[in-house]
């Protein structure tokens, strides 16, 4: 959905305090939360209006690679899935610099030492099992059991941006590294598709255990689908939702109006309206989520990921002999 700008034969026309700030968001934010967030920041900043693009990150990223290389980028911030995504345009300078003065009540993990973006959520991965299975998991390295053989459900890397994120996460782990991928590969492991199929496979007892984004499955359990999501003891990988500004918005102050309030008390507890575990420290999670302070982030690098990506797709796909 876009808001229509005024003609610019009638905006100039008009006094140029009677005219609204405007901003233009790219997102992959879910259409229903990114109508949300931005109602919420018109209304916590009158005068403001927000035109948003939204599409998945991939298909965004080329049209935004594409106007970049026209040198007419659109956007003014974005709201995009993950980090290594957002360090990409970093490296290439696409993104200015901003230090919000939020970022005092978060991890230093979940942002930009440079100011470049902010992660706005936790979407963690963990393990999802049906109740009808007969171990409950409390490690990833359960997963690599062999009475779990041919019984694990996974999204493949070389297709979900979480996952790929995910194999970054625990094969940069010292305890795991790529000889537990090698071992959920000679347990007969499905990887393949997003994390959608993973869910399906588990709710529907094809695959009594999983690999799984929390939201998933929690709000599925809420529902009544028969699964549990557990929280393994070496910790979560995880993405963020971050959001960042555009060079060409350098120096604009609503812009940065937008980067604060999505990281506000205010804008946390719109994040955790729309069913998500909030990034901030303080806020409380969704009922049936765990609090923030109780979740352990396996450490996690974006820009080694970022140059990691390649040879971590190419080694994933040789290890489970897909394409």
């Amino acid at each position: 959905m876009l808001r229509p700008l005024l003609s610019l034969s009638f905006a100039l026309a008009l006094p140029l305090a009677a005219q609204a700030e405007s901003l233009t968001l790219y997102t992959s934010q879910p259409n229903a939360d990114a109508q949300s967030t931005v109602d919420a920041f018109m209304a916590a900043n009158p005068g403001v209006e927000v035109e948003w693009v939204r599409d998945g990150t991939t298909n965004l990223m080329a049209r935004l690679q594409t106007e970049i290389t026209a040198g007419d980028p659109q956007p003014d911030v974005l709201l995009i899935a993950d980090t290594v995504t957002l360090e990409a345009l970093a490296q290439d300078g696409q993104l200015a610099a901003y230090k919000s003065p939020e970022a005092e009540a978060y991890d230093p993990a979940l942002y930009s030492a440079d100011g470049y973006y902010y992660s706005t959520k936790l979407i963690t991965t963990g393990i999802v099992y049906n109740t009808g299975a007969a171990e409950v998991p409390t490690s990833w390295k359960d997963l690599a059991k062999p009475e779990m053989k041919g019984m694990v459900a996974m999204p493949s890397p070389l297709y979900s941006g979480a996952a790929l994120i995910h194999l970054a996460t625990l094969t940069g782990d010292e305890t795991l590294g790529w000889d537990y991928y090698q071992a959920l590969a000679d347990n007969e492991t499905l990887a393949q598709g997003g994390n959608g199929g993973t869910f399906k496979a588990v709710a529907a007892g094809e695959k009594p255990y999983g690999v799984l984004v929390d939201f998933m499955a929690l709000r599925a359990k809420a529902e009544g689908s028969p699964v549990e999501f557990v929280f393994p003891e070496e910790g979560v990988s995880y993405v963020t939702e971050p959001v960042a500004i555009m060079k060409k918005a350098e120096g604009n102050a609503t812009a940065q109006k937008f980067v604060d309030f999505l990281l506000s008390q205010q804008g946390q507890e719109l994040i955790v309206t729309q069913g998500y575990i909030p990034a901030r420290n303080g806020v409380a999670s969704p009922e049936g989520f765990p609090q923030r302070g109780d979740i352990t982030l396996m450490a996690f690098d974006p820009a080694k990921a970022l140059a990691d990506t390649e040879a971590n797709k190419d080694r994933f796909a040789k290890t489970f002999g897909v394409e």
